[in-house]
């Protein structure tokens, strides 16, 4: 069975990077975003401080300056850019030649004309979230995963929206998802759940009784 990493994205508080130190994910998210999960540049470089340095932080863009991630990526806030917003191929060629960080495009799944001319777009890694009219990412909701495995992506992929432990199986049985990426599903009450996490975590990697 191949290895799937996960990412749990939206930590904000030092209790969130305790847990996230004790069951090591392979990445963390800080979102830099104008949501109820947004961090301040000071806050995530307080909080990379203390993360277990085996753990990578991914910092969440949604159309924002270029200066300010160049910024996070000189300050090693972060090792790894994701755009989550309208950012188009000049974007980001203009963000790699900042930067030597990796980027993550996240694209809104909204049919299958969704997957048009990714193979153009200038980044490392996709990311596969559910659409909508309101929002960039954080839905809770999940899409139509046929879309994926109908489409021959050329890029190692994430799988996010509405994942959560009881429901991660059948996304890693039904894709070829390079990491899935987590947030709402291992909250409680709007604030990230050790718990959950746990049990998100030993889904994927495959540590439960009930084994796929």
């Amino acid at each position: 069975m191949r290895k799937v990493k996960v990412k749990i994205c939206g930590l904000k508080r030092a209790q969130d990077i305790e847990c996230v130190n004790k069951l090591l994910p392979d990445y963390i998210g800080f979102v830099f975003a104008k949501t109820k999960r947004e961090v301040t540049e000071q806050q995530a470089a307080q909080l990379k401080a203390m993360l277990n340095p085996q753990i990578k932080a991914v910092g969440v863009f949604v159309n924002a300056e270029i200066d300010l991630i160049v910024r996070l990526a000189a300050s090693r806030t972060i090792d790894i850019i994701q755009l989550h917003g309208d950012e188009d191929a000049a974007y980001c060629e203009r963000l790699r030649l900042q930067t030597e960080l990796p980027i993550i495009k996240a694209v809104r799944v909204k049919d299958a004309g969704s997957f048009e001319n990714l193979q153009a777009y200038p980044c490392d890694y996709l990311l596969f979230d559910t659409y909508t009219k309101v929002q960039y990412g954080g839905t809770g909701k999940r899409f139509d995963l046929s879309l994926v495995a109908d489409e021959k992506i050329n890029k190692p992929y994430l799988i996010a929206g509405g994942l959560e432990a009881a429901n991660v199986a059948d996304v890693l049985k039904n894709s070829n998802a390079f990491a899935v990426d987590v947030s709402g599903g291992v909250e409680t009450e709007g604030l990230k759940d050790p718990e959950k996490i746990a049990a998100f975590i030993a889904e994927v990697r495959g540590d439960n009784d009930d084994k796929r």
